[in-house]
């Protein structure tokens, strides 16, 4: 077994056996010690005099790619290839992220398991492995950390298993010290301790509850405080050093890297101030913050934005990252702002964390506040506050990603007249076919119909390409009421109806008879027709809305792809998105394309972003 030399917080040298260390470990170390040396030799004479950096000397490709100090695009999206290829790129290369176990934390986690300290940390996603060096949990898991010197992987057990696990899916627990429940040690014999002994290794039986709360409630203090920092230096640290460099940065680029986040830093002060009114020092315990959270969710549906746009902040810091010109002028941002060692794209991950983790922490400080105590109701509230706004931007990212794919459908659509889907609709409620009778005495005819907010959209299928469709007409449903039709004759259009209904609009009058193949599906129908108007007055309610931009860019990406000049039956897939979208109906509890993902920093290069959806909340 190896030996592995690491530095104490007193300086002397110490070694300690660690476990085989992951060929992507080994391949990560000697990329980020080349990164490293060569960014310090260009680096360690920077200044705040010499921020605005000179990189004249760069040459090669990179400079070819420089028209007059600003990044040729053209150039380096020839040469870096798709948006697609990029983001991946980005997601799997060796940017340094942040998470529980960074600088001089992951020293001090190191030094207590050296002195015989049992360090815990809480699985925040399941991890799935089929690496028998890697140690398998579930999201809520109780993990024993006995080796945090590598920043990316730790070595850790779980009763008789131990393996190498990712430092981005645990966080370490606030209370050490907490009872393990439901959580029995194990010696090195594999004899289960008895519960006074497993108690002296770890410490329980020393803390109150009022204690527990004491550490959860110092801990959010705390966290908001590093926050509120973290966000400073990005405003000041980045952007207003980019922004002094406008031959390199045009506002559009910036907007697309930092987002909206220094909205969030403004949101952020005025919260931190809150919590510090409400935090009692003399008996933090005693401190009522839940207010401070219901008070500020409204404002913290901002993060939505954010993390809307995240992907595209990655996709172009990867771009502006493949010349040395900005990777240097980061860098240096980074050592004069005196940042920690974490590479821009490790801050701007911060956001994204912080907005998921408020349902954390507050589901622990309800855990440990007493139904009797003045903050518990606003606890309990805020709890569900926080996990409605961490559920509003899940779904508005939903709703965005979706805004593609319709696109890309009505590109697809034959003889489409009018405008854009987009223009009013943002949602595919249902879908299906229908028959259509327009007149009395006139037989009715078959068509496909997709029912958005706002419209219904008729189609006409191909008689002999079944899978193409041809654009026929639409209805406004904001002018329209549903009406149950009885089987039967219909007085209005004279004739015997069966599994109908109508759609009636007063003002001017009109009227559409539709009829359905079967009982079931005509309930569906009225089903979807309810839905519509209920995502209608949500949207209204909470604000929703597509800015224009997105649309046009949205539309812009479809068009680029049906002139690209595949058959036409190539845009099934999206056909087929859309009617399998709505029904049947997914499980409420699995959450699609979760903000979590969002949160989830790098790990071992794996399958595991395709398969991204299969991670899950923390559970308590």
């Amino acid at each position: 077994m190896p030996l592995n030399s690491s530095t104490d917080l007193n300086g002397n040298i110490r070694k300690h056996k660690i476990k085989h260390v992951p060929n992507c470990l080994q391949d990560q170390c000697h990329t980020e010690i080349k990164v490293e040396m060569g960014m310090h030799s260009e680096l360690s004479s920077c200044s705040t005099n010499n921020l605005l950096l000179d990189v004249s000397h760069i040459g090669g490709a990179a400079c070819d790619m420089i028209t007059d100090g600003i990044l040729d695009k053209t150039a380096l999206a020839d040469d870096v290839g798709s948006e697609e290829d990029l983001y991946e790129d980005f997601r799997s290369s060796n940017h340094r992220y942040g998470h529980a176990g960074g600088g001089g934390e992951q020293l001090a986690i190191n030094e207590l398991i050296s002195d015989g300290s049992v360090v815990y940390a809480e699985a925040l996603w399941d991890h799935v492995t089929m690496d028998d060096q890697e140690l398998g949990f579930k999201a809520g898991d109780v993990i024993e950390v006995m080796d945090a010197t590598n920043k990316e992987w730790w070595w850790g057990r779980i009763l008789d298993s131990e393996g190498w696990f990712p430092a981005s899916f645990v966080r370490l627990r606030v209370n050490q010290d907490e009872p393990m429940e439901d959580y029995p040690m194990k010696v090195e014999d594999g004899k289960e301790e008895d519960t006074s002994t497993a108690a002296r290794r770890s410490g329980v039986g020393q803390t109150s509850k009022d204690q527990m709360r004491t550490n959860v409630i110092n801990e959010i203090i705390s966290t908001e405080r590093d926050y509120i920092k973290h966000l400073k230096d990005i405003c000041e640290g980045y952007i207003k050093q980019c922004r002094k460099r406008a031959d390199m940065f045009t506002e559009e680029q910036l907007k697309t890297i930092f987002g909206n986040i220094e909205d969030i830093y403004k949101c952020q002060k005025k919260f931190v101030k809150a919590l510090e009114k409400k935090f009692n020092k003399d008996h933090p315990h005693l401190s009522e913050i839940g207010s401070c959270f219901l008070e500020y969710q409204t404002e913290f549906q901002i993060y939505s934005e954010y993390c809307n746009n995240h992907p595209n902040a990655c996709v172009e810091l990867s771009r502006l990252t493949k010349v040395n010109k900005y990777v240097y002028f980061f860098e240096a941002c980074r050592l004069l702002q005196k940042m920690i060692d974490i590479s821009l794209d490790g801050f701007l991950l911060t956001p994204v964390q912080k907005i998921c983790k408020y349902p954390l922490q507050l589901a622990e400080l309800l855990k440990y506040t007493n139904p009797q105590h003045r903050d518990f109701k606003d606890v309990e509230a805020a709890l569900n506050a926080m996990k409605n706004v961490a559920r509003l931007i899940n779904e508005r990212k939903r709703r965005l990603e979706n805004i593609d794919k319709i696109a890309q459908w009505q590109s697809s659509i034959e003889d489409w007249e009018g405008e854009d889907v987009l223009v009013r609709s943002s949602e595919l409620i249902y879908s299906g076919e229908l028959t259509k009778i327009s007149h009395p005495q006139v037989k009715g005819q078959q068509r496909m119909f997709f029912l958005f907010d706002h419209q219904l959209v008729c189609c006409k299928k191909d008689l002999l390409r079944r899978d193409i469709l041809y654009y026929k007409s639409r209805i406004n449903m904001d002018d329209m009421e549903m009406v149950d039709v009885e089987d039967g004759k219909d007085k209005d259009f004279n004739t015997s109806v069966k599994n109908a209904f109508k759609l009636h609009c007063r003002d001017p009058e009109e009227v559409h008879l539709f009829c359905a193949k079967k009982p079931e599906q005509k309930l569906r129908w009225l089903k979807a027709f309810e839905n519509e108007r209920k995502q209608v007055q949500l949207d209204q309610e909470t604000g929703f809305s597509i800015t224009e931009v997105q649309k046009k860019q949205a539309m812009l990406n479809a068009s680029k792809q049906h002139h690209t000049g595949k058959p036409k039956a190539i845009t099934r897939p999206y056909y087929d998105f859309l009617m399998r979208q709505k029904h049947p109906t997914l499980p409420t509890n699995l959450p699609q394309q979760q903000v979590f993902m969002l949160a989830e920093p790098k790990r071992k290069p794996s399958n595991f972003w395709q398969n991204i959806s299969r991670l899950t909340p923390f559970r308590k």
